[in-house]
This record gives structure tokens, C-alpha cells and sequence, in this order.
């Protein structure tokens, strides 16, 4: 099996919205571009998709996951990449908690930042209104 398949990561990303339906968005200080994006990571060995969301909202945001659904699952191919998304509800009061992030707002679907990548910036619209 590992011959003849080929090996990539498997991530997570949340489509975070707050009571007033604003979409969380994070200034991540190494990612390309703006830094505009969803929160998410890396899958780890052995980890379930919601339990590594839920961990990697705790460190990057401090919010707790109260609730997850999966949305949809996107391919990449380089990098070669699986990503699970996934539509949430926090608790908690949310702030930078990671050298990796640099800011993070609250941003309705009118005022999404300049920068946001096209294809998050899709799936936020797809999710918030149902469409592109």
C-alpha cells in the first residue's frame, strides 16, 4: 500500500459563526496572501475530524466547539491535501492565543476583509446564504 498510494494530509476548517451569523475569520501571521481565513489545521495521528477542530480552535481562538457539522470536503493537490469543513458554534469569548495568529474579527458576509482566498470566501457565501 505505501508503493503504490500516494501519501497526503488530511485537515480540518471551520466555518464559525456567532449569534448575529458573522463568520470568525484569522489573520494567520505564515499563511500566503492577506492572511485572511478560517480557522483549522492539521489532522493528528489517530484524531477524529471534529476532535481536532475542536483543539484547534481552542489553541488558536480559545472558543470551545458547542456545535459541528460536516459541510463539505475539498481535494488540493498541491499541496497534496484532504480538507474537511466543517459549519460550527462556539461558546466562549474568542481572542489570539497562537504566535500564529495575528488578529481575529467577527466579520459579516457584506464586510468580509480584501485578501479572504476566493475558494474560502465561496464556501463562506455557500454557507451563510446558499450560494456562490
Amino acid at each position: 500500500m505505501r508503493v503504490t498510494h500516494e501519501r497526503f494530509a488530511v485537515t480540518v476548517a471551520g466555518i464559525v459563526t456567532d449569534e448575529h451569523d458573522r463568520v470568525l475569520l484569522l489573520d494567520h501571521v505564515f499563511r500566503p496572501g492577506s492572511g485572511w481565513g478560517l480557522p483549522g489545521g492539521f489532522i493528528n495521528a489517530g484524531e477524529q475530524p471534529h476532535t481536532a477542530l475542536a483543539r484547534e480552535l481552542m489553541e488558536e481562538t480559545g472558543l470551545q466547539l458547542k456545535s459541528a457539522q460536516v459541510f463539505t470536503t475539498r481535494v488540493f493537490h498541491k499541496p497534496k491535501q484532504l480538507e474537511i469543513v466543517f459549519l460550527c458554534k462556539p461558546e466562549g469569548a474568542a481572542r489570539p492565543r497562537s504566535i500564529e495568529v495575528r488578529r481575529l474579527e467577527w466579520f459579516s458576509l457584506e464586510d468580509l476583509p480584501d485578501g479572504v482566498p476566493t475558494d474560502q470566501k465561496a464556501l463562506i457565501c455557500r454557507a451563510l446564504r446558499g450560494s456562490d
